[in-house]
């Protein structure tokens, strides 16, 4: 398994190596990444609950570890980050099917 800690040490210091060359590019990313918790209609423990969810489903380590992290200091229980996983293991699934759907569709032409 991955030594999740490790990681975000090593990932910090390379976003760091990034920030130093594309300044303008990390802080369009931080300016959008603090923008929804300007808006107050969710609390940081959902909206780190759903970052988790979407982070698996782009397949994101570096948002998994910095998510599940900030999920948990914000109050997230280990039962309530699984059921944003499901989430995300069910509209992986949804999305596999539509583009099934898509499939059969090209077949047709």
């Amino acid at each position: 398994m991955l030594d999740w800690n490790e990681y975000r040490k090593e990932l910090a210091g390379r976003l760091g190596e990034f920030s130093q060359l594309s300044p303008g590019t990390m802080e369009g990313y931080k300016a959008l990444a603090a923008a929804g918790s300007k808006t107050g209609h969710l609390d940081a423990k959902t909206r780190e609950l759903i970052a988790i969810a979407v982070g698996v489903t782009t397949r994101c380590d570096g948002c998994i570890a910095v998510h599940t992290k900030a999920a948990k200091a914000a109050g997230a229980s280990k039962e309530e980050i699984a059921e944003a996983l499901g989430v995300a293991v069910a509209l992986n699934a949804g999305a596999a099917m539509v583009y099934s759907a898509r499939a059969l569709d090209a077949l047709g032409e």
